[in-house]
Order: structure tokens, then sequence, then C-alpha cells
């Protein structure tokens, strides 16, 4: 099996928690809580990536965002083969989609929605292809 960016299991060189891995995981979890209601914010990726910092800087809030009811399934779907839910990508393709169209109607510059567009169709590509999860 391969691991996806995230360990297994908490580590911590030390007991004690690294206060920036902490507080980006927070920042990112905070973010990913507000995409629940703002198609904006892509929650899956930054549940993902908060789970990742909390595992380098609190072993605690590791466990316990692992043992979430909503967030821990989707993250252990992520660690165990890269897979995500398919209402989780339409979600967050859906996202995509609407950032871009916010763009467009906001009349940004020809070179803003290339580069927007360039990236956030990356990002849709690599998010609809992985293996569904569930």
């Amino acid at each position: 099996m391969t691991h996806y960016l995230l360990p297994m299991s908490p580590s911590s060189p030390s007991p004690r928690p690294n206060v920036l891995w902490t507080v980006a995981g927070i920042a990112a979890l905070g973010c990913g809580i507000l995409g629940i209601v703002l198609p904006i914010l892509p929650t899956t990726p930054l549940v993902l990536l908060a789970a990742y910092c909390f595992s380098k800087g609190s072993p605690r809030l590791q466990v316990w965002l692992l043992g979430h009811p909503r967030f821990g399934p989707m993250i252990s779907d992520w660690r165990k083969n890269g897979a995500i839910h398919p209402r989780a990508k339409r979600m967050a393709a859906l996202a995509m989609l609407a950032a871009f169209g916010l763009s467009l109607a906001m009349g940004l510059p020809i070179w803003v929605l290339t580069v927007q567009a360039l990236c956030l169709g990356g990002a849709a590509t690599f998010v609809l292809t992985r293996p569904d999860a569930g």
C-alpha cells in the first residue's frame, strides 16, 4: 500500500507539539470547515492538509481529527489508497468551476483567467482521476 503524504500513525520527535505545524493545521482545518458552506473553499484537500500538519505538530490533534466522524473517514480513504469519495470529487469540481465563473463575472484580466484556468484545470484533473472511496 502506498502512503499518500500522510503518516499512518502519529509521530513526533518530542512530546512537545510543534507550534508552527499545529497553527498551520488549525488554519487549514478552519478553512476546510468554512468550505462546507462556502463553495470557493475545497474542504477535502484542506482537511487532508490539516491532518498532515497535525502529524508534524500535534499528535493529540491528529488523533482527534482521525477519530472525527465526518473528517476521519476521508483521511483514512486517502491514506489507504489515495481515494476520494465521489461526492467530494463533485463538490470540489463544482467549487473550482464556481471560482472560475466568479472570476469571469468580475472581469479579471485574461492573463489572470488563463493562469487560474490552468491551475484549476490541473487540480480538477488530479481530484477527478483519484480512485473512488466508499
